[in-house]
């Protein structure tokens, strides 16, 4: 089975409902400062939702980084006590409005939320986990080198002018260029995705 394959087969396993196919090229914008806005809006929410119980909330992705260019969704991280404990934190978000779309139990129990109205990417994880630091390293890092940041931007226009069955598929196909950037930002960086 090739590797596109193994990836589609596990996106589906992982998937909670429907796995929505893409077909298509995938719309990048250039920055808009209203992205940091929206994320604010959405931390507001969460942290109405889950109070105590969210231990971090911050604005992850390209579109929390000032002149990168991105897909239109905001990324958000959000760190809980334990992740796997559902029951603990699902039902709050539900009641707000956010749909449970991604569980991962073997990429350090990833839950992966969409919004109620906003167009986004919630994705939780428990605290203490070292893909909270990546993610956050990564996002300062392209923050703070602007030929990185190109280099990451020309990346994605490059990719995104290609056919994607599933939109993961897009955000696997930039993790060359993701620890190549990791090597500089993070030496001892590992389990590298997008």
């Amino acid at each position: 089975m090739s590797e596109a394959s193994n990836r589609d087969k596990y996106m589906e396993q992982v998937t909670v409902g429907k796995l929505e196919l893409h077909n298509a090229e995938i719309t990048l914008n250039e920055y808009d400062t209203n992205w940091p806005v929206l994320f604010e809006r959405e931390a507001d929410r969460i942290r109405k939702a889950l109070g105590s119980k969210a231990k971090l909330i911050e604005h992850v992705g390209s579109t929390s980084v000032p002149g990168l260019c991105a897909k239109p969704i905001i990324d958000i991280l959000l760190v809980v006590e334990d992740s796997a404990d559902e029951p603990s934190y699902i039902p709050d978000l539900e009641a707000a409005g956010y749909i449970l779309r991604i569980r991962e139990p073997d990429w350090y129990q990833h839950r992966l939320f969409k919004g109620p109205d906003t167009d986004i990417n919630l994705h939780v994880f428990s605290e203490g986990v070292s893909e909270i630091e990546r993610m956050l390293r990564f996002r300062d890092w392209l923050r703070n080198h602007e030929s990185d940041r190109q280099l990451y931007a020309e990346t994605k226009r490059r990719l995104a002018k290609r056919k994607w069955k599933y939109i993961q598929n897009y955000a696997d196909a930039k993790t060359e260029v993701v620890q190549e950037i990791m090597k500089r930002a993070c030496p001892d960086s590992r389990n590298v995705r997008n």
